[in-house]
This record gives structure tokens, C-alpha cells and sequence, in this order.
């Protein structure tokens, strides 16, 4: 047992190597939670790094287009979001901007093809004269069936046997629509005079009060085909001003002004038949005058029309221009041009071409099987007469079909009367030379906007074999 003195002096220097080695001991375990925490947030930057960026991060942009600016927003979830940021624009400018917007299609003028201008300035003039003479016509029903001596059940069953006679008309012309795809212009003016022939009978009822179910039922019959022959052309009309497909802005644009001009018409109406047309007098005066300025406004606005399918008066003007100059005509170079009320004339330069005739009527049946094998491979038939050529077209013939045969029959008279040769020897030259040139003919013809698709004859005949 050692002594009590030397126990003691031994005390702090155990106690200092003890504290030495606690130290030693707390600075590696301090390194060791260093370097732990330092993998960890090495690992933490990582894991930082991996994440993706959402896949739809929110865009915003400013668009600035004619002294007005717009702030766009497009959402992850899809959705497009404007702000307004700026807006010099006088107020005559904004409220221009604001009825195209509104009445004319997006993009106007780049999205339609040239004229709808024109076409919708008549439009509104038409629009506006034929509501203006359907409010002077209600009134003159109304007066002629009010002095009738009959009983108010005998005036409702006239007013609604009036009514019958429209859908008798509309059942009628339903019958033409294959005609009215080949001239929709035409047929789009035949329906206006149809309008203002029965509203003249209309306003003319209360002259004679006792034949009013005659009379108001004739109009009414009229104005029935008129509304199917209006209809059943609007769609063609409205696409030959389509260049982006945007034919369903087209329609609602076009319908928007065709409302609008409607209600200032009705105004006018209701202001000429309380005033200047309160007397038949009147009605007989102002009834004429709107009528001449309601057929004229169809008229310019037919004109106006650019239409792009082939008819045969169409596809003629095409052959008698590419022969005549060497150039391809577009569809509005040959809008002014379009005779709208002799659709069927031949032209000469053309080659007198009538399409559409029965091919009973046109070969004999001892000849058929010679004109077959001139041109064994076409889908038309030609047969050369005195005064015109005729070309039959087999029932799955196209436009570029049909354009073939034209140009076989024009560089055939081109060459009969130049040179004095036999038809059948002319019709083999003729039919070598336009071998030669349709290609380039037919991508030029596609490239000015015509459909060749599809070859519009009406109702003409074509056979099959």
C-alpha cells in the first residue's frame, strides 16, 4: 500500500493524460460527424441536381401589333391567359378593329381569297333590300287578308294552306342541287328574282282580296324555291373565299353581317310602311325600285365571287385562254368574265364543246366501238359534229379527265382549220400534242387555286361500260 503523499501527487498527471485522450478522442469523432455531414450534403446537391424541371414550365411573352400590346400567359395546365398592356390606338381605330373582328374572318384580308370585299359590301345591300320588301309584303298580306268577307277560321286555314304552298316550292328545287353545284352563281341570282317575284305577288294581294289564297300561295311557292336555291349555294360561294380552311369563320362572319343588315332593313321597312308606303300607291312606287336594287346588289356580288371548281363554261374559258395567250386564268381573272344567265354558250376558241349529252344521242351504236379505240385508255368519248363537239364522260371521270378531252377537241379544231385534215386524223394529233403539254399544264392550273378533282356537269349524262 503506497503512502497517502504519493497517491496524491500522482492525481494530476493521470488526470491531464485523461483529458488528452477525451480530447483526442472528441476531435476525431467531431472529423468523423464532419466528413458524414459534408457526404450528406454532397449527396443532398446530387439528389438537387437529378430533379427534373417540370415538364410544362409556365411561358409568358409580349406581343406588340399596331400600337397594342398584350402580355401572354400559357399555363401547365394548357390554358392561355391576356393582358392588355398598352393601347394608343385612337378610338376610330378600335372601333374599326372591333367591327372586323367581329364580321369579317381572322385574318382578313390574307385569309380569303380576292373580292370578299366586294362580295360583302353587296351582301349587306342585298340583305337589307330583301328585309325591307318582307316587311312591305307581311303588310299587304295582312291588309288583304283582313278584308276578306269570310270568318277568322276560313283566313287561318288560307294563311296556313299559304304557308303549304312555300314547302311545295322547297320540295321542287330540291331536286336541282346537281345543277346548282355546277352554276351556284346563276342559280344564286334565279333565287333572288324567285324572292322578289313572290313578294311582288305578296305586296300586289291586297288588290285583289278574293283570289288571296291564290295569289299569297304563288308567292309563297316562289319564295319557297328561292330559300333552297340560296341555301344550297352559299356553301359553295363561301368556299371559293377560303384559303386557310377556315370556311366555318367564313359563315359565321358572313351570317353576323347578314343578321346585322337583316335588323336595318326591318328598320327601314317599318319606317317606309308607316310613312312613304302606307298606300298601295306607295308600295307600287318604292316596291320596284328596291326590287331592281336588290337583284342588281346579287348580281355584283356573284361577280365578285372567285369560284375554283370546273363547270364546263369555266373549264372552256380555261382551254380558249391557254390556247389563245399560253397562260392559265385564275378564278378571279374569269370571275367578270362568267356569263351568269347563258351558262351553257360554246366557245369557239375552245373548240365548241357541249358536255353533258346522252350517249344514245350522241353516237350511233355502229360507231361507238370506233370512238372507243381512238383513245382506248381516256375516260371521255368525242364525237365532232356540224356545229359543236360532243364529249361524253364516263361515270368516274375527274376534272383533269374532262380537261384531256377539251384539250383534244380545241388543238383538233385548231388543226382541222389549218390544215384541212380528216377528223379522225386530226383528233390523233391533237391527242399526241396534248400528251405533251397537260403535265405542266395541269400543275399550273392547280398551283393558280382549281380544283381538278372533281368535274361539275349538272345533270349531263355519262355512261360506264
Amino acid at each position: 500500500m503506497e503512502p497517502e503523499g504519493q497517491k496524491a501527487s500522482l492525481n494530476p498527471s493521470a488526470m491531464l493524460t485523461s483529458l488528452l485522450g477525451r480530447r483526442a478522442k472528441l476531435h476525431e469523432e467531431l472529423r468523423i460527424i464532419e466528413k458524414q455531414d459534408k457526404i450528406k450534403i454532397q449527396t443532398m446537391d446530387k439528389e438537387q441536381v437529378k430533379v427534373k424541371p417540370p415538364d410544362n414550365p409556365p411561358l409568358y411573352w409580349t406581343e406588340i401589333s399596331e400600337s397594342v400590346s398584350h402580355r401572354f400567359h400559357f399555363h401547365p395546365d394548357g390554358q392561355l391567359s391576356m393582358k392588355l398592356l398598352d393601347d394608343s390606338r385612337s378610338v376610330i381605330h378600335r372601333t374599326v378593329d372591333s367591327f372586323l373582328s367581329k364580321f369579317f374572318p381572322s385574318g382578313y384580308p390574307y385569309s380569303v381569297s380576292e373580292g370578299y370585299l366586294r362580295y360583302t359590301q353587296f351582301r349587306a345591300l342585298q340583305h337589307m333590300t330583301s328585309a325591307t320588301l318582307s316587311v312591305l309584303s307581311t303588310q299587304s298580306l295582312l291588309f288583304a287578308a283582313g278584308l276578306r268577307p269570310t270568318p277568322a277560321q276560313a283566313t287561318a286555314v288560307s294563311w296556313i294552306l299559304k304557308d303549304g304552298m312555300q314547302h311545295v316550292g322547297k320540295l321542287i328545287c330540291s331536286n336541282l342541287g346537281a345543277r346548282m353545284d355546277s352554276e351556284p352563281k346563276s342559280w344564286r341570282i334565279l333565287a333572288d328574282v324567285l324572292y322578289d317575284l313572290g313578294t311582288g305577288l305578296e305586296v300586289l294581294s291586297p288588290m285583289c282580296p278574293h283570289l288571296f289564297l291564290q295569289v299569297a300561295g304563288l308567292g309563297n311557292f316562289a319564295k319557297g324555291m328561292a330559300v333552297v336555291a340560296a341555301r344550297a349555294t352559299r356553301l359553295p360561294i363561301y368556299s371559293s373565299f377560303a384559303k386557310e380552311g377556315n370556311l366555318s369563320d367564313l359563315f359565321a362572319k358572313g351570317e353576323a353581317i347578314s343578321t346585322l343588315f337583316n335588323v336595318v332593313g326591318l328598320g327601314a321597312g317599318i319606317f317606309l310602311a308607316s310613312t312613304v308606303c302606307s298606300s298601295m300607291q306607295g308600295k307600287l312606287v318604292v316596291g320596284p325600285v328596291l326590287s331592281v336594287l336588290h337583284v342588281y346588289s346579287v348580281v355584283e356580288e356573284m361577280r365578285a365571287a372567285p369560284v375554283n371548281t370546273l363547270n364546263p363554261q369555266r373549264t372552256a374559258m380555261i382551254v380558249a385562254d391557254f390556247l389563245k395567250v399560253g397562260n392559265i386564268s385564275s378564278p378571279a381573272d374569269l370571275r367578270y368574265r362568267e356569263d351568269l344567265l347563258f351558262t351553257g354558250r360554246l366557245i369557239e376558241d375552245a373548240g365548241n364543246v357541249k358536255v353533258g349529252r346522252s350517249l344514245r344521242k350522241v353516237v350511233k351504236p355502229s360507231k361507238l366501238q370506233e370512238l372507243k379505240e381512238i383513245f382506248p385508255e381516256e375516260k371521255f368519248l368525242l364525237y365532232p359534229g356540224s356545229k359543236w363537239v360532243d364529249m361524253v364522260l364516263e361515270n368516274n371521270a375527274t376534272g383533269e379527265d374532262a380537261l384531256r378531252g377539251w384539250l383534244v377537241a380545241a388543238y383538233a379544231a385548231q388543226i382541222e382549220k389549218s390544215s384541212h385534215v380528216p377528223s379522225a386524223s386530226a383528233l390523233q394529233e391533237a391527242y399526241d400534242k396534248m400528251n405533251d403539254v397537260f403535265s405542266p399544264f395541269l400543275s399550273e392550273l392547280q398551283a393558280k387555286g382549281w380544283h381538278t378533282d372533281r368535274f361539275l356537269d349538272g345533270t349531263g349524262s355519262r355512261f360506264a361500260w
